[in-house]
């Protein structure tokens, strides 16, 4: 009988064993082809069984959660959904996430093992920690003044404070509710091809994902080179410039809008927008020396992220001097997003450093405990502060005197330039209007904010179309927003 009770007992521990390895092979080494298995749905019924984390702008949440009482318990809420669709993207049961809702996910979702105190006995238990907060750099007055600018037309508007990066507003136009994506219904489905089929492309987002040819306020950066590199000494001496200009090796001859542009001065081709004095400085600068500067300021960075993608801005590095000429008068190859021309004139309002922009000031657990802060960003000094002092002089110049008197703050000092690009095959496309800018208030230490506007289709005759008159106001809102916001502690 004993002998029976042995043989019992060991073909139970085998078979015992047996199970436990093939228990650890399936968890182990099969696990993460199950996991992954698109008919396995736990892990899509568990990422919504609880609430979402908020996104929050100005201490207030413009992201929510509805329990619907179905299988995929909890669908994104969005407050007013279209005035911060740029910022936010969509977190869908059926297309994912964009944005913001996707570079944070794991804070937003529960996953982020910073959320747990003891992220160790989590992963033992399997426990899913409550989704985390992202407290956004959004100034929401300024962001409200940026979108109801717009209204219906297209473009979009970035701002910044120079002397940290944080964006104060980010919009584009047309915009789109990103809660008619949130669940996965049939109303989800007609939405997604609704907003896809739509020519004006409501989900693109424009601020940051669209480059135009920024015409005339790349002149920033034309007019910075120069002074740095010495082909321009004196802002009221003569440039020796013709009118017109024959770009070199061509028959071309480039004319102006403005009148009086022969051999104008700097400070007078930069208030009236003289496009012969800018293409011959770009090409007494040289490729190598506009390519330099163009970079430095941020052009041709494909690594932006604010945390989520930038579109490359780009002038194009291999240029003759004929096309040179016309890229420095932001024409040509070159082209930029509305957040890289807010960096140009917030380089320009800090004394010529840039700073990486950002758009997340912390990120925090459920509760309030932080997780992660932005930190102070470092600065890249991208022309000598007293060319960032003289320029500051010309923007100021085109607000008071020039083509941008209609972005004027009383009380305030505020400098623009202003730019209208052509495009389209022959340039028969409506002109892209452009207003760059910057503004300090009375009492200020320094510039609160950096602005650029495009508007692809204002509402004017073509003839009526320009930065000073359809995108300048739109900035000097923003500015005058930001300036009336008691500054961030």
């Amino acid at each position: 009988m004993t002998r029976y009770i042995r043989h019992a007992t060991a073909f139970g521990v085998v078979l015992l064993t047996a199970l436990l390895v093939h228990t650890a092979w399936l968890q182990v080494l099969q696990g993460p082809s199950y996991g992954g298995n698109p008919a396995n749905r736990r892990p899509t019924i568990a990422r919504y069984e609880q609430p979402r984390g908020r996104i929050l702008v100005g201490g207030r949440a413009v992201t929510g959660s509805r329990d619907t009482g179905e299988q995929l318990r909890y669908e994104r809420t969005y407050t007013q959904g279209p005035l911060y669709a740029p910022v936010t993207g969509f977190a869908s049961q059926r297309y994912g996430t964009t944005l913001l809702e996707h570079a944070e996910d794991r804070v937003l979702s529960g996953t982020d093992p910073m959320l747990s105190a003891f992220p160790l006995w989590n992963d033992f238990t399997r426990a899913q920690n409550p989704g985390g907060d992202v407290v956004t750099t959004l100034d929401p007055a300024a962001q409200r003044a940026a979108y109801t600018g717009l209204g219906a037309r297209r473009g979009a508007v970035a701002a910044i404070e120079p002397t940290t990066g944080r964006i104060l507003a980010l919009v584009s136009a047309p915009s789109y509710d990103p809660a008619e994506l949130s669940g996965n219904g049939p109303a989800v489905t007609r939405a997604w091809n609704r907003l896809n089929s739509d020519p004006a492309q409501p989900m693109l987002n424009r601020a940051v994902r669209q480059t135009y040819p920024p015409g005339s306020t790349f002149k920033v950066v034309t007019a910075a080179a120069a002074l740095d590199s010495g082909v321009v000494t004196d802002l009221d001496e003569p440039t020796d410039s013709p009118d017109p200009y024959t770009l070199p090796g061509t028959t071309t001859r480039l004319a102006n809008e403005a009148e009086d542009c022969e051999d104008a001065p700097l400070r007078y081709a930069f208030e009236f927008s003289c496009n012969t004095v800018f293409a011959k400085l770009g090409v007494d600068v040289g490729v190598a020396g506009m390519r330099a500067a163009a970079q430095d300021f941020g052009f041709n960075d494909r690594g932006l992220r604010i945390p989520f993608s930038v579109a490359p801005s780009s002038f194009d590095t291999t240029v003759d001097r004929g096309q040179l000429a016309l890229s420095s008068i932001g024409q040509y190859n070159t082209r930029a997003t509305p957040l890289q021309m807010a960096m140009v004139a917030a380089a320009v309002a800090d004394g010529g450093q840039v700073r990486t922009p950002y758009l997340v000031e912390r990120t925090t657990r459920s509760g309030g405990d932080p997780v992660a802060t932005a930190g102070s960003r470092s600065a890249r000094q991208v022309m000598h502060p007293s060319t960032a002092e003289r320029l500051q002089e010309l923007m100021t110049d085109v607000v008071t005197e020039g083509t941008g008197r209609s972005a004027a703050i009383r009380g305030a000092t505020v400098g623009g330039k202003t730019g209208t690009a052509q495009h389209g095959v022959g340039n028969t496309g409506m002109p892209y209007a452009w207003f760059v800018s910057w503004a300090q208030g009375r009492g200020d230490t320094a510039p609160r904010v950096a602005v650029a506007v495009v508007v692809e289709d204002a509402s004017a005759r073509r003839g009526d179309i320009s930065g000073g008159g359809t995108a300048a106001p739109i900035a000097k809102s923003v500015m005058e927003a930001v300036l009336h916001t008691p500054p961030a502690r």
